[in-house]
């Protein structure tokens, strides 16, 4: 429902717009399946190079809260990681947010050749890991003036921030009416009790948060492109998805070699309460997404709601 699919005409269109009328190529169009929430195609330009379009949904999507203005934090979270890090991501070649060509903003950035780190053969996939969790050290050494959205930090006040996150979520499935197994109330109380684990975070940090094997890029053995970066944040490291499964090992993969890498020795118990509440707002975003999708397979709605309610069992 996300993907503002566009025809080959306005596609042209923004070609020509970015790059000049010399570079269109009437074919030169292919869509990225990858990604679940923009659009994305490879486009061919003339001289033989190759780029990336994202689009952003049409106006009229319905999408939760926090996927609000997304193509933009990406754009930014891509100059950012650019300037302050030395984490290969694609250049930003050219951001239209006039929304004449189409009812969206898009952006054009580098096409950059790899495999994505979750097609890999599983014997070679716990030192690229091991890379991912390194490199998304470096990307949380960046630091913010604030707690919240990239580019309108809120607080800080880590706590305030986080469950106005989670709050957010859960009216969010209320307004749509997902079952989530459980009542709405008790997963309100639940954030409650234990959100004094939350008063640690003291540093506003960059977040990639939808940091996954399936975003980094793989080439001649070793990473060399994290993509998707529509969802950063500033907040707790901790939040990190390569995290998720240090609390459902197993259920949500294996976090050893992305720690190992990160440089993260055992948790602290107050680091494991906040960590398990970062899993349960993961596992409600992905429950609740599906029904705003419209997924027509019940696979991804089955595993959520079901790890959702493994990860409750754990406070």
């Amino acid at each position: 429902m996300t993907k503002n699919r566009q025809p080959a005409e306005t596609l042209r269109a923004m070609v020509a717009r970015a790059f000049g009328p010399a570079q269109v190529v009437d074919d030169g169009f292919e869509e990225l399946g990858l990604g679940w929430f923009n659009v994305a195609y490879r486009v061919r330009l003339a001289s033989g190079t190759s780029v990336v379009l994202k689009i952003a949904p049409p106006a009229g999507v319905d999408v939760l809260t926090y996927e609000r203005g997304m193509l933009r934090t990406e754009v930014a979270a891509l100059r950012l990681v650019a300037e302050r890090t030395a984490v290969p991501v694609p250049r930003v070649l050219a951001v239209d947010e006039s929304r004449d060509l189409c009812d969206a903003d898009y952006f054009f950035m580098e096409f950059i050749e790899g495999e994505t780190l979750s097609t890999l053969d599983a014997e070679v996939r716990p030192a690229l890991q091991s890379e991912l969790g390194t490199l998304n050290r470096a990307l949380n050494e960046v630091r913010g003036p604030g707690f919240g959205p990239l580019l309108a930090p809120s607080s800080h006040i880590w706590r305030e921030v986080f469950t106005g996150i989670v709050d957010d979520v859960l009216a969010n499935g209320e307004r749509r009416s997902v079952d989530l197994g459980m009542p709405y109330a008790r997963l309100r109380d639940l954030l409650a009790d234990h959100a004094h684990s939350l008063d640690e975070v003291t540093e506003p940090r960059f977040v990639e948060w939808d940091l996954w094997d399936g975003n980094a890029l793989v080439s001649d053995g070793g990473i060399v492109g994290i993509i998707d970066h529509e969802r950063a944040l500033w907040g707790d490291p901790l939040m990190e998805s390569g995290f998720a499964a240090l609390v459902l090992p197993g259920t949500l993969g294996d976090a050893t070699a992305f720690a190992d890498g990160y440089g993260i020795g055992p948790l602290t118990p107050t680091q494991l309460v906040r960590r398990r509440l970062y899993t349960l707002h993961l596992l409600l975003v992905m429950t609740i997404e599906t029904v705003y999708r419209e997924h027509e397979s019940p696979a991804q709605y089955a595993f959520s709601r079901a790890a959702l309610a493994e990860v409750i069992e754990g406070f």
